[in-house]
C-alpha cells in the first residue's frame, strides 16, 4: 500500500515531537494512533491528487517525477491544504508544513511511482 511509509513516517515524527497541547481542545485527547489514523484519508486524497496528475502527463516515463510533482501542485492545492492543515490540528501548528516539506515530500516520488505501478498491472 502506498501509504504505509507514509504512515510510518508520520507516527515517527509525531512521537518526535511529543505531546502538544492545542487550545481548541479535542485534538490533543486523541492518541498519537488515533491522529495518524484520522490523517490517513487526507494524506491518501492528497497523494492519489498529485499521483493522478503525474501518471497522466504525456511526459511522465520521460521526465524526473520530481520536476512533475512540483508541477503537479497547483491542481493539488485544495487536497495538499486540507492534509496540512489537519496535521496542524492534530500536531500543534505548523507541524503540518514541516510534515510535508519533510517526511511527505521525502517519501513521494517512489509513492507515485508505486501508485502508477499498482494502477498498470
Amino acid at each position: 500500500m502506498i501509504l504505509s511509509p507514509l504512515v510510518g513516517v508520520a507516527l515517527v515524527i509525531s512521537v518526535a515531537t511529543g505531546p502538544l497541547t492545542d487550545p481548541r481542545g479535542s485534538a490533543t485527547q486523541l492518541t498519537v494512533q488515533q491522529k495518524n489514523t484520522a490523517m490517513q484519508p487526507l494524506v491518501r486524497s492528497a497523494t492519489e491528487c498529485i499521483a493522478r496528475a503525474v501518471v497522466t502527463d504525456t511526459r511522465f516515463r520521460t521526465t524526473d517525477v520530481g520536476d512533475l510533482i512540483v508541477e503537479s501542485m497547483p491542481a493539488c492545492l485544495g487536497p495538499v491544504r486540507a492534509m496540512i492543515d489537519a496535521y496542524d490540528r492534530y500536531f500543534g501548528d505548523g507541524a503540518g508544513e514541516v510534515f510535508f516539506m519533510g517526511p511527505y515530500l521525502d517519501v513521494l516520488p517512489a509513492a507515485v511511482n508505486k501508485w502508477a505501478t499498482d494502477r498498470s498491472e
